[in-house]
């Protein structure tokens, strides 16, 4: 196996690479590229156009090229292809595993991806990718593939070794070999190390493992990422309504559907309400951040609101801690918040009744509220002097404080995910304005009322 070298994508390469690319200078491109990885290929092609990726493609053999493909981001790769005849993306596609066929084809349009189909010279790749299309990319169906290793339980050990040599051919990675009975349905697996060691007449039957953890196709990819991530599994093999085995989920997939999470969570929690990348339009990004950004200044007018409706009753010094309060609330419920939505994702959630939790936090936000005001009444008496009366005001607003937001934030995501909405919804700037607003109601309406007696 040819060694990968340590690939830094620094300016100083990309210009000269460039420039290589300009002159056609296929000796320089070749070099540079030797024994580099297919993805950093990918991100080195992400600084190029379509016709000069397309020219680096060319000088390299079709095999890498497919994986270099494959490791395209999806818009990227939508415009990418276009450079490319229908003859010239079949040739790649002959080259994938079904999974990323079908996700690569699925992202042309209807009358070429149909041509490219129809010129893979690998029927069986051809009827693999078809049934593939039938399914949502976000479910099992959508995120298997069709490549994988079965023997039938009434097979010898002599008899499955050959048959794992003739099916190796078409699957890239052996994680286990799934044994099915004569209708395909799913009885097991079987590690590799059971069948080198058995007897070539022993029957697979006799030391196959019945315990096996599978899904079903039309499972949501969430569940499928949970049980990999649960059961600490490399390869999770799919079954139909029947039980029959139609195809596997590999690790790689996983990892892949676990990040985008992960990134639509960071952007829910930052009030983005959309998918969206750095290198997308303007218009587009606008129109994913303008939403909540909304809410903020209708919050902050509705904050204006109270605050002038208690213009004339309350000691302009209180203004001065408006900013610790709101600040106080904000992070108290993005805490909480953050912590539900984290054992949301982990199911730690159900592991304790709704009253319990709240309960919990009860105690917890007492705690803190109790700690966090006897500071602020210390503080504030030793800033200001003799202003005992106000210290009062701001310490008990932020115990009121705290104990609301710390129930905004647990209730707010699980009253979310009871809906179906997504929790990280609760963890942005949905939970920091409804927590200002609450923070601000409270801390007039305890001084108006202290100072009013």
């Amino acid at each position: 196996m040819e060694p990968v070298n340590q690939f830094e994508l620094s300016k100083e390469f990309l210009d000269r690479f460039g420039e290589a690319i300009e002159a056609n200078d296929d000796q320089f491109v070749k070099e540079s590229l030797q024994g580099v990885n297919p993805a950093d290929i990918s991100a080195l092609l992400h600084e190029f156009d379509e016709q000069e990726s397309k020219y680096v493609l060319g000088l390299i053999d079709v095999e890498t090229g497919a994986e270099i493909i494959n490791g395209l981001d999806g818009d990227t790769r939508i415009q990418f292809l276009k450079e490319f005849d229908i003859s010239e993306i079949s040739t790649y596609i002959n080259y994938l595993d079904s999974d990323d066929a079908a996700d690569i084809v699925n992202g042309l349009p209807i009358k070429i991806r149909e041509r490219v189909i129809d010129s893979l010279e690998n029927e069986e790749k051809a009827a693999n990718v078809l049934d593939l299309l039938r399914y949502d990319e976000d479910c099992a169906g959508g995120l298997m593939a069709k490549e994988l290793i079965k023997a039938n339980a009434k097979w010898t050990i002599g008899k499955t070794i050959e048959e794992i040599r003739r099916q190796a051919e078409d699957v890239q990675k052996v994680y286990a070999i799934y044994v099915v009975d004569d209708r395909d349905k799913l009885l097991g697996r079987v590690s590799l190390k059971r069948i080198v060691l058995a007897e070539d007449h022993v029957k697979v039957s006799a030391i196959y493992d019945q315990d096996v953890v599978s899904v079903e196709t039309y499972q949501d990819e969430v569940e499928v990422a949970s049980l990999m991530s649960k059961y600490d599994l490399e390869a999770l093999p799919v079954i139909n309504l029947q039980g029959k085995l139609v195809g596997r989920i590999t690790i790689d997939d996983i990892v892949d559907v676990i990040t985008e999470m992960a990134e639509q969570e960071r952007q829910l929690m930052a009030g983005i309400s959309e998918d969206v990348e750095e290198d997308d339009s303007v218009w587009m990004l606008t129109r994913a951040r303008l939403p909540w950004l909304v809410i903020g200044m209708i919050g902050g007018l509705l904050g204006a609101l109270f605050m002038e409706t208690f213009e004339n009753n309350i000691n302009f010094t209180l203004t001065f801690f408006i900013p610790l309060i709101m600040a106080t609330g904000g992070n108290v419920g993005i805490q909480s918040s953050t912590l539900v939505v984290q054992g949301l994702a982990n199911k730690t959630a159900f592991s304790q009744t709704t009253a319990k939790r709240l309960w919990k936090v009860f105690w917890v936000a007492i705690l803190n509220g109790v700690l966090l005001a006897a500071m602020v009444l210390l503080g504030v008496q030793f800033l200001l002097g003799n202003e005992f009366k106000l210290a009062l005001v701001v310490s008990i607003a932020l115990l009121s404080v705290v104990l609301l937001a710390s129930f905004m934030g647990t209730a707010t995501p699980l009253i979310l995910d009871k809906f179906g909405i997504n929790p990280a919804l609760a963890s942005g700037p949905f939970i920091t304005t409804a927590n200002d607003l609450l923070g601000l109601a409270v801390y007039f309406g305890v001084a108006h009322l202290l100072y009013s007696i």
